[in-house]
């Protein structure tokens, strides 16, 4: 049987209920916004609009960016250019670089959970206007998302660190 997704490294079982939970709640979410948006035109087809679909689409598309970045952190399968990786190769070179780039990603998304749970913090008294949810709920995604793939580079830089072959862990899978 084929998957939708490619399949994510070999990995400890909190990770891959991590993984499980943020695949779910993706197809979950996704799910949601197809039954409101086909709900929303049959209702226009009886002249009745549901007001609150706009909100809850933006609410939606916001929550699906942050956890598919998070799983395709968990599947190394963020876009690279890898011209450089590759001409340095597995030897000192190439490893220095690999663990330079993992920990200036830690970096970027340790940034985005920080400036994204201060953004939480100040929205709270923000309300949608439709909805009438705190803002702050849909601006969680931010660092939600991003401590989540937090969680996969640091895998990843954790086993580069212990000298295992992160690509080649993915390539035996797929």
């Amino acid at each position: 049987m084929r998957h939708l997704l490619p399949p994510a490294p070999p990995e400890p079982a909190p990770l891959r209920w991590l993984g499980g939970l943020v695949d779910w709640s993706i197809v979950a979410l996704g799910a949601a916004l197809v039954v409101i948006v086909f709900a929303n035109v049959v209702m226009h087809q009886l002249d009745y609009d549901i007001a609150w679909t706009t909100e809850f689409g933006e609410f939606v598309m916001v929550w699906t960016t942050f956890l598919g970045a998070a799983a395709a952190a968990r599947r190394r399968g963020h876009m690279a250019i890898t011209e450089l990786v590759e001409l340095l190769g597995q030897g000192t070179g190439g490893r220095l670089l690999r663990l330079a780039i993992d920990c200036i990603v830690a970096a970027v998304l340790g940034v985005l959970v920080w400036y994204g749970t201060v953004i939480v913090q100040a929205s709270w008294g923000n309300i949608l206007t439709v909805l009438d949810w705190p803002m702050a709920w849909q601006y969680m995604a931010l660092p939600i998302g991003s401590a989540i793939a937090l969680v996969y580079v640091l895998r990843d830089l954790i086993a580069r660190l212990l000298g295992r072959d992160v690509e080649a862990a993915v390539e035996s899978v797929s």
